[in-house]
């Protein structure tokens, strides 16, 4: 019965919906986050540059800030990432730790100013392309417990095959899988005959040990093409194009043990590839009412990704030489695997409005402060592949708008710099009491001597979030599946060399 009912849903495979390891939602959330950053000297004022011109940070950023430039400028950063997480599952704690080098940023800015004595408005410009990374994804997560869990992911199994025959749960992604291993079996009636729509775990409702092991790789770049102009040193304008690419790699594995049998542990893991790009513009100005005093205002337009998905899975599932008598079968060691499932999507994030105010300090120094807005319902998927709808409507259901802040300041001392900064990221989860902001604290400083200036900066960023490995509803549709606070603590350390020419 079950090996023929196992041909069927190899070819149903490639054309049914798998359980992949998050919902697309998640994704547009994920890929959507997108933090200022460019060069030491801005990352140490706390991000911000919506006012601020003359920095290379102003392609990407705020491109009107390129009219500041009154000579031309090449720039490289160097950039340490280390990234600690600590779990918690059922009172239990584990820490993680994920280190990286990157080159998080190259730039270059030629500028053409006109003489103060040239008639006109137009004072000249600068022209500016530099590659950022946008995103890193580099992270390990997961949790262990000792004492038997809540539920059972085979409980997620059972209210996803409910009400349906065998034939159709065969083909039900991870959740055909578990039947194909046996893990849920149809119920049967007094003669022995299986009820349609109705399954049992085989091992009965037993709660299992269980452990997950998340490791998550890559990045999102962007290389940008920016232009600034200066109208009459009070007015600067500005527009960019930036060509994104995407790469993000994600393996997990759940494990479930049972201190009774037949079934005696169960391992499931699933591997999931999204690579891509994606374009976006950027419009933005700057003003000065008085000299001392900027005020900027930048829009971002959504990026248009084009991504390409490739998911597997596998699942093994032992028993202690049980006896399934329905299918005079003698249980060990049952495995499971997915085809290779291939597919494609679009992903619109959502734009962002952002404005600031720079006062300077005569020639010692300035404060400065950004804002921004960000409305993450905003998000839209769409695919010829798969049903998009579900996704769209939960992120409209779960996903809100947030208002992100950042001050930072400076103080020049001879040819030396010294900043400091804070930053807010609001919680975009609607309706929640559990708190996922991002706080980010940092400084640094730099030297500019003659033509060459080095600047340094680091900067720690805390935010917390929830994880839950499957879905099982209770009767007023709450889940009840295991439920893993994650608190994530990253420290990046970069280094910005720039030579102005």
């Amino acid at each position: 019965m079950r090996i023929s009912i196992l041909v069927l849903s190899l070819c149903l495979l490639s054309t049914s919906t798998l359980m992949a390891q998050s919902g697309y939602y998640e994704d547009a959330y994920r890929f959507s986050q997108v933090k200022p950053a460019g060069s030491a000297r801005i990352i140490g004022v706390g991000g911000t540059q919506w006012s601020l011109g003359g920095d290379v940070s102003n392609i990407a950023g705020n491109p009107a800030g390129l009219g500041f430039f009154r000579s031309s400028e090449a720039s490289a950063t160097l950039g340490y990432t280390d990234w600690g997480v600590e779990t918690n599952y059922m009172g239990q704690s584990k820490s993680y730790n994920t280190t990286n080098f990157s080159l998080p940023n190259i730039s270059i800015v030629m500028a053409r100013p006109k003489g103060e004595l040239d008639r006109g408005s137009f004072k000249g410009g600068a022209f500016g392309v530099s590659i950022q990374r946008i995103a890193n994804f580099n992270s390990e997560y997961g949790f262990y417990s000792d004492q038997p869990g809540e539920t059972s992911i085979i409980d997620f199994y059972l209210q996803d095959a409910n009400g349906f025959s065998e034939n159709q749960v065969a083909s039900f992604g991870i959740t055909g899988m578990a039947y194909n291993t046996y893990q849920i079996n149809p119920r049967l009636d007094s003669d022995g005959n299986a009820i349609i729509g109705e399954y049992l775990p085989i091992n009965g409702f037993i709660a299992p040990f269980q452990d997950e092991n998340i490791i998550q790789e890559g990045s999102s770049s962007q290389i940008t093409f920016a232009y600034g102009a200066n109208f009459k040193y009070k007015l600067f304008i500005g527009g960019s194009i930036g060509i994104r690419s995407l790469n993000f790699n994600s393996r997990k594995i759940y494990n479930e043990e049972f201190s009774e049998g037949p079934l005696i542990n169960t391992n499931l893991q699933e591997n999931l590839f999204i690579n891509g790009g994606g374009i976006n513009l950027n419009l933005g100005l700057i003003y000065k009412p008085i000299d001392y005093l900027n005020l900027g205002f930048t829009l971002q337009t959504p990026t248009w990704h084009v991504l390409n998905e490739e998911y597997s899975s596998s699942m093994v599932a032992n028993y202690d030489n049980f006896d399934y008598k329905p299918e005079d079968i003698i249980l060990g060691k049952v495995e499971d695997f997915s085809d290779i499932i291939i597919s494609s999507y679009n992903l619109n994030t959502p734009l962002k409005i952002g404005g600031g105010a720079t006062v300077f300090l005569g020639k010692n120094g300035f404060l400065s402060a950004d804002v921004d807005w960000v409305d993450y319902s905003a998000a839209r998927i769409n695919s010829n592949d798969f049903d998009e709808g579900p996704d769209n409507l939960e992120i409209k259901k779960v996903y809100g708008s947030t208002i992100n802040f950042r001050f930072g300041a400076e103080y020049k001392f001879s040819n030396f710099r010294f900043r400091g900064g804070y930053g807010y990221y609001g919680d975009p989860v609607l309706g929640s009491d559990y708190d996922r902001s991002t706080q980010q604290i940092s400084g640094g400083l730099g030297v500019k001597i003659k033509k060459l200036s080095v600047d340094f900066a680091l900067v720690n960023s805390k935010f917390n979030t929830l994880y839950s490995s499957y879905q099982v509803l209770d009767t007023q549709g709450n889940n009840t599946g295991p439920l893993t606070e994650i608190k994530n603590n990253q420290l990046n350390g970069v280094l910005t060399l720039g030579l102005s020419f």
